[in-house]
């Protein structure tokens, strides 16, 4: 069950409201990516104190005019940006490993220690979009591009 602005782990309570709202959002969204829990919330928690400093007060007042069940709905909010279901996945080098990341995005979705992993999670997100995944080496040259669009699904 996803939470909610009544629901929520404890280690939210004090959290300015909209910097808690946003932290349901990330956590509900890698709970559904199939995070566990004790994983999610710190990550959560920090992320969205970080949208909180980054974000102008123009984009907070947007994000608080969104519902709860958009918050709470991380199926629904996968066309919230249309422009990135487009664009294909990379598997990039991070400071902290390998970064899962789409094309033209801001940041990495995910950040994994073994390249095999953000990999694998990229072909999940690429085959729900129907784009590709292109797979860097540690120069950043690539090294490899799977598509999953319909004409060429699975091929390498």
């Amino acid at each position: 069950m996803p939470w909610s602005m009544d629901d929520y782990p404890s280690s939210w309570k004090n959290l300015n409201s909209t910097i808690r709202k946003k932290a349901i959002e990330i956590g509900n969204s890698m709970l559904e990516d199939g995070h566990k829990e004790s994983d999610a919330i710190p990550i959560a928690t920090e992320q969205a104190k970080k949208w909180y400093d980054d974000a102008s007060e123009k984009e907070r007042k947007e994000f608080n005019r969104r519902s709860e069940s958009e918050i709470t709905s991380p199926d629904e909010d996968d066309d919230s940006r249309p422009e990135m279901m487009e664009k294909d996945v990379f598997v990039l080098p991070h400071d902290d490993g390998w970064a899962v990341q789409s094309e033209d995005a801001k940041q990495a979705s995910n950040v994994y220690d073994k390249k095999q992993d953000a990999v694998e999670r990229a072909k999940e997100i690429a085959e729900k979009k129907q784009t590709a995944v292109v797979v860097h080496k540690k120069d950043n040259s690539v090294e490899k591009k799977y598509n999953y669009d319909e004409e060429t699904k699975g091929k390498s």
